[in-house]
């Protein structure tokens, strides 16, 4: 077992940073007024390989899965936002790349992307009014026609939702099957049929493109079905006679980006840390330098320490769905719940340690405690994340138990030596 980074690892690190530091944080405040789409960053991220088709390349080719990871908590150090922007478009391949056909991959994942001279995005279109953790109640719908598939419904706060290039939208096929009656489908921008509804404005992550997205009567090609006719009839036949069935595809692609989503929160955790780490630098309280007061020293202590319990959790959960080691225990949401919990628990304790200067718009520090409330939410809330756990964890537990058992009855029967008289 080896915690350590590799050098080829701490040099992706390095070089993440430097991005940050001096391309996103300098842009970082006129977006987030201006709740702007940042053309210009993306552009000069796709340039140094972050959030396209190189990014993807390189997790593919990391047997440690750490990559992704490291990128995605530095990238969000810069800027939760403008970290978002940059890599939002992934969640759209992802959903591709784990329901498509080789052939559907090999088209559409490039143009999630595009390239740095002609810039592409990708929306990843699931959470509806009425459902959103709630995967199996969707309420848009898919319907054969002919050659075409005619979908109808609206999804809400879709990152890139109606800007993007390529949207992947998961409808029910028949909807009296929950998720095991879903599909997803690949629309392409300009479609009729397909429009942007409202844009959110957001508490945070405001560099960040965040919409509806409606279908009406939205008619697309029937070779636009992720994975193929002949896989959505298999998948709807073992559905209706009761066979079990492995995940949603909607399901699936979440649960390998946990780790990620968890290692953006700590991005904006660690942002704060540092921060505060230096604004109390050279500051005294009655004579005594801050940061030799116990006060002081206690609460960051126990900030760093939560920063690295939560960043080693998403390494685990990270290199396990790198290395198809089975989340049984609830690995994935693992890292994701305590990721979120600990940007929102760290940026407000930091906050109240720096006092009214926090609450400045001037000081950064309370752009990150608004950047932080999202992890707690998308891509399955903290109480979904528990909930998840805590199944999972009493599956394994019963399945551990019946194992034993097993083990217990095949074992020969003990022989009793007869007592001397």
């Amino acid at each position: 077992m080896d915690f350590a980074l590799t050098d080829e690892q701490l040099e992706f690190k390095a070089k993440c940073r430097k991005f940050a530091s001096e391309v996103m944080r300098p842009a970082a405040p006129r977006h987030d007024a201006e709740e702007s789409v940042p053309w210009d960053v993306i552009k000069e991220a796709r340039r140094h390989g972050f959030g396209g088709l190189e990014g993807m390349q390189r997790a593919a080719e990391d047997p440690q899965g750490q990559m992704q990871v490291i990128s995605a908590e530095e990238l969000h150090w810069g800027c939760a936002g403008l970290a978002l922007a940059i890599s939002g478009s992934g969640l759209a391949a992802a959903g591709i790349a784990a329901s498509g056909t080789p052939e559907q991959i090999g088209r559409w994942v490039p143009e999630c992307f595009g390239h740095e001279e002609e810039v592409k995005l990708g929306a990843y279109a699931v959470t509806e009014p009425q459902a959103g953790s709630d995967v199996k109640s969707l309420k848009t719908t898919a319907r054969r026609d002919g050659e075409e598939w005619i979908l109808n419904g609206t999804k809400v706060f879709i990152t890139n939702g109606g800007i993007a290039d390529v949207h992947v939208v998961v409808a029910a096929v028949d909807p009296e099957l929950g998720t095991r009656g879903q599909a997803s489908f690949v629309i392409e921008k300009g479609t009729p049929g397909l429009s942007q509804g409202k844009k959110e404005t957001k508490l945070g992550i405001r560099a960040s493109h965040t919409a509806e997205v409606v279908l009406e009567d939205c008619r697309i090609p029937a070779e636009n079905l992720l994975g193929g006719e002949e896989k959505l009839a298999k998948k709807l036949e073992r559905a209706r006679s009761g066979q079990r069935s492995r995940s949603a595809d909607a399901l699936a692609t979440f649960e390998v980006t946990r780790p990620i989503v968890g290692a953006s929160a700590l991005g904006i955790a660690q942002a704060a840390y540092e921060w505060t780490l230096e604004y109390l630098d050279g500051r005294s309280e009655a004579g005594t330098p801050l940061l030799k007061t116990q006060r002081i020293q206690q609460t960051l202590a126990d900030v760093a320490t939560e920063i690295e319990a939560a960043r080693l959790l998403v390494q685990r959960a990270a290199w396990m769905g790198r290395n198809g080691v089975p989340m049984t225990g609830g690995q994935g949401s693992m890292s994701k719940l305590k990721g979120g919990d600990v940007a929102m628990w760290a940026t407000t304790t930091l906050m109240d340690l720096v006092g009214p200067d926090a609450w400045n718009t001037e000081h950064p520090l309370e752009k990150w405690f608004r950047d932080a409330k999202i992890y707690q939410l998308f891509e399955g809330t903290a109480e979904i994340q528990r909930m998840v756990i805590s199944r999972m964890q009493a599956r394994e537990y019963a399945e551990r138990l019946g194992f034993a058992a097993e083990v217990a009855a095949a074992a020969p029967a003990e022989k009793k030596e007869p007592v001397a008289a």
